[in-house]
């Protein structure tokens, strides 16, 4: 019966072509627009690193004196000092610990050719990798041994690899940033995700950087921060070596946990280290208080996925209510023309429920036509994006999942717009038309 309500709706589709074409372009503008800012949240809010974003934690400390307040919403810092994140890495029980900040360099090699440019890097202890599943496409990261030492060694990604050599495998190859020379020691797959989890001071959503280089550059060689640097208190800072031991937070650090019982131990490392900070004069309040936050959690408190994008998701669909009520209008008045031919079918013998059924599967073909539509301008709309928003390009897409709720949302939308005509058509009187007939 389904296959003969189908044959029927293509027909009565075919024989209105202009009506049914203005009807599935309607309908299709909104699910293009819906889609475009639906699949722009989606792809925000997805989990980055799903298979282990409960197991890593981002690391907060409550550096603030008693009377001082912070812009998050328990008045706790995004950020470390500097102490207290070298602390925390060297001492950590865990072994699956990163401290981290962003910075930049002037990047060239040792080539008449070889122009120097702008290029951010990421300074971080080793395990950066391993926490944040970088694939090594040659090579490894840094020793301990080298790390200890400063020593000047640095990853680079494939596309950077390819950009300086014009090849991937370049161990041993050797790069400047800035004016020292720094050996090649491995070479990372492209490492994207979607959201730039790991460090959202600046925009959770730019590119991720392609040089890596030991934590301990920071203090041998002075490698500044890149990222957002915040103080709380009045300090004189005349040196470097003064900034570093300041009260500035500016550190990423992230921890991994395998099980609860490793979060207990290591909430109890913390807060001895905060009890012990505050006999020397820090953490001067009343309660000593820390943040563990798993990447979900991390993402909603420093509201990655802003008020505006989830009013755009709900403009769009009151865009595609508007649409749905200009063609409730139009399905009203195609189904009454063909009201006489329902009166003789029921005639027949064909019950209200069938006649309803009938003329809502007619509706539902013209929703996945305007899926198709929709899912057209959804993708413009998506490029539009990616081509003016700056690091977008990972975010302004389409995902399978999207694709699957495309004509899903706009067969439920032409279904909404055509129960009151179905309805109105399948309790039209047959003797009526039949006395016209």
């Amino acid at each position: 019966m389904l296959l003969h309500y189908c044959d029927l709706a293509w027909r009565n589709i075919k024989q209105t072509p202009f009506v049914s074409m203005l009807m599935i372009i309607a309908i299709g503008i909104g699910i293009g627009v819906t889609m475009t800012t639906l699949s722009v949240y989606h792809m925000m809010s997805a989990d980055p690193i799903a298979h282990k974003s409960d197991k890593l934690h981002a690391v907060q400390l409550q550096v603030l004196d008693d009377g001082y307040t912070w812009r998050t919403e328990d008045d706790v810092p995004l950020q470390l000092t500097y102490p207290d994140a070298k602390y925390l890495l060297e001492n950590s029980p865990l072994e699956k610990r990163v401290a981290m900040v962003k910075s930049g360099a002037a990047v060239h090699i040792d080539r008449p050719d070889s122009v120097p440019f702008i290029q951010s890097l990421r300074v971080t202890s080793r395990h950066f990798f391993e926490l944040f599943d970088v694939p090594f496409l040659h090579g490894n990261v840094w020793s301990e041994s080298q790390s200890e030492q400063a020593a000047l060694v640095a990853v680079i990604s494939e596309d950077l690899a390819n950009t300086l050599f014009g090849k991937t495998d370049v161990l041993g190859e050797s790069i400047y940033l800035g004016e020292r020379l720094h050996e090649v020691v491995g070479v990372t797959k492209t490492f994207q995700p979607t959201v730039k989890f790991y460090d959202v001071n600046n925009d959770p959503f730019e590119a991720s950087e392609q040089v890596f280089v030991p934590f301990t550059h920071i203090e041998a060689y002075k490698v500044p921060s890149w990222g957002n640097t915040n103080g709380w208190k009045s300090e004189d800072i005349d040196s470097f070596e003064d900034f570093l031991n300041s009260e500035n937070v500016w550190l990423q650090f992230w921890v991994e946990f395998d099980s609860e019982s490793q979060k207990r131990m290591y909430g109890q490392f913390v807060m001895d280290y905060m009890t012990e900070q505050q006999k020397l004069g820090r953490f001067n309040r009343k309660a000593l208080d820390y943040n563990l936050k798993t990447v979900p959690q991390w993402l909603e408190y420093n509201h990655v996925v802003s008020s505006d994008n989830k009013i755009l998701v709900g403009l769009s669909f009151m865009f595609l209510a508007v649409c749905v009520a200009n063609i409730l209008g139009l399905l009203l008045a195609k189904f009454m023309k063909r009201a006489p031919d329902a009166g003789v079918r029921r005639a027949l013998g064909a019950s209200k429920t069938q006649i309803f059924s009938q003329h809502l599967v007619e509706v539902a073909l013209l929703g996945l036509l305007s899926s198709i539509v929709g899912v057209l301008l959804a993708q413009v709309g998506l490029a539009g994006i990616r081509g003016t928003m700056s690091g977008y390009d990972l975010i302004a897409i389409m995902d399978w999942k999207m694709l699957l709720v495309a004509p899903v949302i706009s067969i439920l939308a032409c279904l909404i717009a055509g129960l009151f005509p179905a309805w109105v058509v399948c309790k039209t009187s047959p003797a009526t038309h039949l006395k016209v007939q």
